[in-house]
């Protein structure tokens, strides 16, 4: 399964890689395309606007030094390669050098209200030229010509800018070679990005596998992989807390079950070996004992592993001082005797029947230990509800107090008191303490074992009265 994920990872990564990279190509290409067509199109109209406007002051020029009767040639100084004077029969009245053996440039004529007009004309024995018709017409064709209409044609050769196609293959060629050094970096980048993640991902794997003593190298810095690599790493101390925790009180429960099903098959083994010298009722008897044993063990096991099932939703305001009285109230009035101390009634938001096993399992653990005496007290204190249970006895070893709260450890004299018990009793207890938001530990006091529990209050909610 772990190889089976890992081969599904790097693929995803290698995906992602790749789509990135595709799409930042594209978009360059579609953007840089866009931009290189408009700059294309700006040049060639640039180089257009500027042949057009050279035309038309080469025409004017040549207009201004026309008189009635005299058609002087073109002055060696206009740059326009090609110019004429044609009449309205389309007769070449007069030209320079270049244009003079060549017919119109163009049989375009200006339309009427119109003096000028640009167009492409491709002549014959020319190259395509870029070409400017100015019509002589009304007063000034009256005064020049006699009343007939005259026109000049200039025409310029066409730069190869915008004749040949190198200027769209070169921006075309260019667009490309971004797009894809664009594409190649993103895919250098985002490979380097994703090489921690890739890391990270490879020692999840193994760490899942079974060694839960991996953790994945941490980047400086407070991105996101970075704070992905310490999630990472708090994930894997969680779990291999869990785990070990897991295999230890497997561990532990395999143990103490051990032993009274060993006893239980060697009283019934002997029962079936020795029917006539054994004694059925006393087998039976310590059978019976045996299995009460197992029962008493599993019903804690099932309240050990239960106490973190009743979430927040479950729990009710509780007056505390009640649930105590209501306790004490319901326990053997012979031996230790218990005295009750209160100040208020605190209120605290969790579930009676698992507070009331927290006070059974002290109040039982005081009674095993009491000389003559326990002693039962409650307050409010810093927004805490207190609980002490302290009884007279030999008290606590400062280095066991906290061995004691471990699932089936039994210290020297609980195993003389109780030998029947199973340990889990202050187990589960500070597990329920826990999972109600407080604390249960083993404090210091002058005689005895002192036990204190403290849980969030909120006297602001109305308890809900026992039944």
């Amino acid at each position: 399964m772990g190889l089976s994920r890992a081969g599904r990872r790097r693929p995803f990564l290698r995906s992602i890689r790749a789509r990135y990279t595709c799409w930042v190509g594209l978009l360059f290409l579609v953007v840089l395309t866009i931009v290189a067509t408009l700059v294309v199109l700006g040049i060639r109209n640039s180089i257009t606007k500027d042949i057009e406007e050279g035309l038309r002051q080469d025409i004017l020029s040549w207009a201004n030094q026309m008189a009635p009767g005299h058609y002087p040639q073109p002055q060696p100084q206009l740059r326009t390669d090609y110019l004429q004077l044609v009449d309205q029969e389309g007769r070449v009245v007069a030209a320079n050098d270049a244009a003079s053996h060549l017919p119109p440039l163009t049989d375009v004529r200006p339309a009427l209200g119109e003096r000028l007009e640009d167009v492409m004309a491709c002549p014959e024995q020319s190259p395509c030229l870029l070409v400017a018709v100015l019509r002589f017409d009304g007063p000034v064709a009256q005064t020049l010509f006699g009343g007939q209409e005259h026109y000049i044609i200039a025409g310029e050769t066409l730069p190869l800018a915008l004749t040949m196609p190198y200027m769209p293959i070169g921006f075309a060629a260019a667009v490309l070679i971004a797009s894809a050094a664009a594409a190649w970096v993103t895919w250098v980048v985002v490979g380097r990005m994703l090489c921690p993640v890739r890391t990270i991902s490879d020692t999840m794997r193994e760490a899942t596998a079974g060694d839960f003593s991996l953790r994945v190298p941490t980047p400086p810095g407070d991105d996101e992989i970075a704070r992905f690599a310490r999630t990472s790493n708090l994930y894997l101390d969680r779990l291999e807390k869990a785990v070990t925790a897991q295999r230890r009180f497997a561990s532990l429960v395999s143990h103490e079950l051990r032993a009274p099903v060993a006893g239980l098959h060697v009283q019934l083994e002997e029962a079936l070996m020795y029917p006539h010298e054994v004694d059925s009722h006393s087998a039976l008897r310590l059978t019976l004992r045996t299995t009460e044993r197992l029962q008493a063990i599993i019903d804690d096991l099932l309240a050990y592993t239960k106490v973190k099932d009743t979430g927040p939703v479950a729990y009710q305001p509780i007056d505390l001082t009640a649930l105590v009285e209501e306790e004490l109230a319901a326990q053997p009035r012979t031996g230790t005797c218990i005295q009750l101390h209160r100040a208020g009634h605190p209120v605290v938001l969790g579930s009676r029947v698992q507070l009331s096993r927290v006070l059974d399992n002290l109040l039982a653990n005081a009674r095993r230990h009491a000389r003559s005496r326990i002693d039962v007290s409650i307050a409010r204190r810093n927004g805490h509800a207190v609980l002490v249970v302290q009884d007279d006895g030999h008290g606590i070893a400062p280095g066991d107090r906290e061995r004691v709260f471990e699932p089936f450890v039994r210290l020297a004299e609980g195993q003389r008191l109780d030998p029947g018990g199973s340990g889990l009793g202050l187990a589960v207890s500070r597990e329920t303490c826990v999972a109600h938001g407080g604390t249960l530990t083993v404090e210091d006091c002058p005689s005895g074992a002192r036990f204190v529990v403290r849980l969030p209050a909120c006297e602001d909610i109305p308890a809900i009265e026992p039944a």
